[in-house]
C-alpha cells in the first residue's frame, strides 16, 4: 500500500474535482465565524469539570482562529491549547493532555504529514486520546489508510465542509466517546464505485451506507434493529455478491470498504490499551527489572469483563454530547472502582471494560478482590444512573463477568508507553460470562472464582453453552455477601 504522504502528492498532483475557489476561501471564511461569535460572546465561557478539552492544530491563524470560534461557542467543549506545528502539538499534549487534539495534515516544518504523524506520537503517549483530522484531498484511500492503522477515536473531516460548526463539533463528541467519523464525502465516493451497474436492494444500500461510515457490528445491528449475528451474515452476503463479477474499478472500491470494515471488526476484537491506567508501580518495575519488558510470564489470575446493556441502542438515541459526557463519566467511576481494589485496567472498547487481578503483580486474594470490584462497580453506576434521571438521561445497566485462572502475560515496554497483555482461555471465559450476565445489575462468575471466593454468596446457574468451548461451562451469580461479613 502506498504511504498517505505519497498519495496526498498524487492528489495534488491530480485531484479529483477543482477545490482550488473554495479552499482559498476557506480561512477568510472561518475568520469572518470568528469575528461574529466572539462580537456576539457576552459572558465568558463556563469551564465545566466534564468538558471536553481540544488541542487545535493548524498553521494558518485564519483557519486557527475560526476553528477556535467554532469549538468554544459549543457548551460543553473547551479549547485548551492552539499549536501551529508538529512540535507544538507533542508539546501541547504533554501539557494540557486533551482530550481530543484537531489538526490539520500538512503543517511545518516539511508539509507533508506531520499533523497525522504527530497526532499517531499523541495517541502512543496518551492512548485514548481522540483525533479530529481536517483536511483538503477527498481521495477515500488517505482516509482509509489513516483509520486501518486502528479506528477507534479517528476522525476524518474534509476543511471545506466544516465552516458551519456541525460536522466538526459531532466529529470531536464522537472521538471523545471513542467512535469514529468520516466525513460524508468521502463515505459517498467509497460506496458509489462499490455499487453494482443493477443497483442494490433498499437493505442491502442501507447496510452498504453505514458500513463505509465505519460504524461497527453493534451500532449497525442497533440502526438496523437486526442481531449482531444477522449483521453479520448479510455483511457476508453482500460483500460476495458486490465482488462477483465486479469490474477492475468496483473491486478497487470493495477492497476499500473491506480493508475499513476490517479494522473496524479488529477494533472491536482487540480493544484499545488503557496505559495511562496501569498502576503507578509499573514503571518502578521496568526500571528494576530490565528484563521484564518482553518476557512471558505464566501467572493466576482473576479476569473481570464489563459491558453496558443495549448501549449501541442507548448510542442511537442519545444527543453524542451528552453520550460522551455519560461515557467519560463511566469509564471514569469503573477505573476507580477497579483501581481501588488493586486491580490493573487492562482494555475499553467503547463502553466495555476489561481488568485484571493478580497481575502484573501476584495477589494471593485476586478472585475476592474482583468481586469486590465487580459489586463496587455496579454500586457506582447506580449512583450515576441516579444522577442522570434527574437530568433525563437513560441508565447505563452492567453485566460483568469473572473468570479465574492460568494465563500468559507479558510486559511490553517503551520510554513512551508500557502495554500489558494476556492471553488464555481465562480471558476468553471472562467475556462469555459476562455474555450471560443478564439483565443488567449481574455479576457471573466461574466455578474457579466462587471456589476462591470465601465471605460471598453465589447461586448456580446451571451449565451453559458457549461460543468457542466444545464443553459446557458452569455458572454462578453473585448475590451479595455473606451474613455478618
Amino acid at each position: 500500500m502506498k504511504s498517505p504522504t505519497a498519495r496526498a502528492d498524487q492528489v495534488c498532483q491530480h485531484p479529483r474535482r477543482n477545490r482550488a475557489s473554495a479552499l482559498a476561501n476557506f480561512g477568510h471564511r472561518l475568520f469572518d465565524v470568528f469575528v461574529d461569535l466572539t462580537a456576539r460572546r457576552e459572558t465568558p465561557v463556563v469551564v465545566r469539570s466534564d468538558s471536553i478539552r481540544v488541542l487545535l492544530a493548524d498553521d494558518n491563524i485564519l483557519v486557527r482562529e475560526g476553528v477556535r470560534a467554532l469549538l468554544t461557542a459549543q457548551r460543553g467543549l473547551v479549547v485548551v491549547g492552539v499549536a501551529e506545528d508538529y512540535d507544538g502539538v507533542i508539546a501541547g499534549a504533554d501539557e494540557h493532555h486533551p482530550d481530543v487534539v484537531v489538526t490539520d495534515i500538512r503543517m511545518p516544518p516539511s508539509f507533508t504529514d506531520e499533523g497525522i504523524a504527530a497526532a499517531k506520537r499523541v495517541r502512543a503517549r496518551y492512548p485514548g486520546t481522540g483525533i479530529v483530522i481536517l483536511s483538503q484531498y477527498d481521495d477515500p484511500e488517505y482516509a482509509v489508510s489513516l483509520l486501518e492503522e486502528g479506528p477507534a477515536g479517528f476522525a476524518y473531516l474534509l476543511k471545506e465542509g466544516i465552516s458551519d460548526g456541525n460536522g466538526l463539533v459531532r466529529a470531536v463528541h464522537e472521538v471523545a466517546a471513542g467512535g469514529s467519523m468520516l466525513d460524508p464525502e468521502i463515505v459517498q465516493a467509497l460506496v458509489d464505485p462499490a455499487r453494482p451497474a443493477d443497483g442494490l436492494s433498499t437493505d442491502d444500500d442501507a447496510l452498504l451506507q453505514l458500513v463505509a461510515e465505519g460504524r461497527p457490528v453493534k451500532a449497525i445491528a442497533a440502526a438496523l434493529d437486526i442481531s449482531p449475528e444477522t449483521v453479520d451474515v448479510r455483511l457476508d452476503a453482500l460483500f460476495l455478491h458486490l465482488a462477483t463479477n465486479a469490474s477492475a474499478g468496483r473491486a478497487g472500491a470493495l477492497r476499500s470498504l473491506k480493508r475499513l470494515h476490517t479494522a473496524i471488526m479488529d477494533r472491536e476484537e482487540q480493544g484499545e490499551t488503557l496505559s495511562r491506567l496501569l498502576p503507578g508501580g509499573l514503571a518502578d518495575k521496568l526500571r528494576q527489572d530490565k528484563g521484564a519488558a518482553g518476557r512471558t510470564e505464566r501467572l493466576t489470575v482473576t479476569v473481570l469483563m464489563s459491558d453496558v446493556r443495549g448501549y449501541s441502542g442507548i448510542a442511537e438515541r442519545t444527543d453524542m454530547s451528552v453520550l460522551a459526557r455519560q461515557l467519560n463519566a463511566h469509564r471514569r467511576e469503573m477505573n476507580n472502582a477497579i483501581l481501588e481494589q488493586r486491580g490493573t485496567v487492562m482494555q475499553y472498547v467503547g463502553d466495555a471494560v476489561m481488568a485484571v487481578f493478580g497481575a502484573p503483580f501476584p495477589q494471593q486474594d485476586h478472585a475476592p478482590l474482583s468481586v469486590a470490584a465487580a459489586t463496587a462497580m455496579h454500586g457506582r453506576q447506580a449512583a450515576l444512573d441516579q444522577l442522570w434521571a434527574d437530568e433525563g438521561l437513560e441508565p447505563f445497566g452492567l453485566g460483568s463477568g469473572l473468570s479465574t485462572g492460568e494465563v500468559a502475560a507479558a510486559l511490553l515496554g517503551s520510554e513512551e508507553r508500557v502495554e500489558y497483555t494476556l492471553v488464555g482461555e481465562t480471558v476468553n471465559l471472562a467475556q462469555r460470562l459476562q455474555d450471560l450476565a443478564r439483565p443488567a445489575g449481574m455479576t457471573v462468575a466461574s466455578a474457579a472464582t466462587v471456589d476462591q471466593c470465601t465471605g460471598w454468596c453465589f447461586e448456580p446457574m446451571g451449565e451453559h453453552q458457549v461460543k468457542g468451548r466444545a464443553a459446557s461451562v458452569e455458572a454462578f451469580r453473585l448475590t451479595g455477601r455473606e451474613a455478618g461479613r
